[in-house]
C-alpha cells in the first residue's frame, strides 16, 4: 500500500500563486509516476500534471490548460511531489488530488484531496 497526503490548498485571488505538496509513504517503490488531478463541482476528475520518480525534464506531462503556469516537481529524498501553481485563475478552482501509479494513466493510489479556491 501507498499512502498519499496532500497539503497546501487554500483561498487565493486571481493572479496569486500556491504550492501543493503530496507526501508519499509506504511501498513507494511500487510506483513510478506521480500525478495531480483536479475536480471542479459537476465536472469530471482530470489530470493536471504528472511526473516520473526518475528521469529528466522529459518525464513530465501537463494539461494544455496549465502549461506555462503550473510546474510539477519532485524531491525523491522526501518522497514528495509538488505542484507550483502561478497566475491562478478562477477556473482553476477545484479539489486537487495527488495520485500514484505504475505508469502514466495507471493510478492505483489517491490522496484525500485539497481544496483550491481562486476568487476573481
Amino acid at each position: 500500500q501507498v499512502q498519499l497526503v496532500e497539503s497546501g490548498g487554500g483561498l487565493v485571488q486571481a493572479g496569486d500563486s500556491l504550492r501543493l505538496s503530496c507526501a508519499a509513504s509506504g511501498r513507494t517503490f511500487t510506483t513510478h509516476v506521480m500525478a495531480w488531478f483536479r475536480q471542479a463541482p459537476g465536472k469530471e476528475r482530470d489530470v493536471v500534471a504528472a511526473i516520473r520518480w526518475s528521469g529528466g525534464s522529459g518525464s513530465t506531462y501537463y494539461a494544455d490548460s496549465v502549461k506555462g503556469r503550473f510546474t510539477i516537481s519532485r524531491d525523491n529524498a522526501k518522497n514528495t511531489v509538488y505542484l507550483q501553481m502561478n497566475s491562478l485563475k478562477p477556473e482553476d478552482t477545484a479539489v486537487y488530488y495527488c495520485a500514484a501509479g505504475a505508469n502514466y494513466g495507471v493510478y492505483e493510489y489517491w490522496g484525500q484531496g485539497t481544496q483550491v479556491t481562486v476568487s476573481s
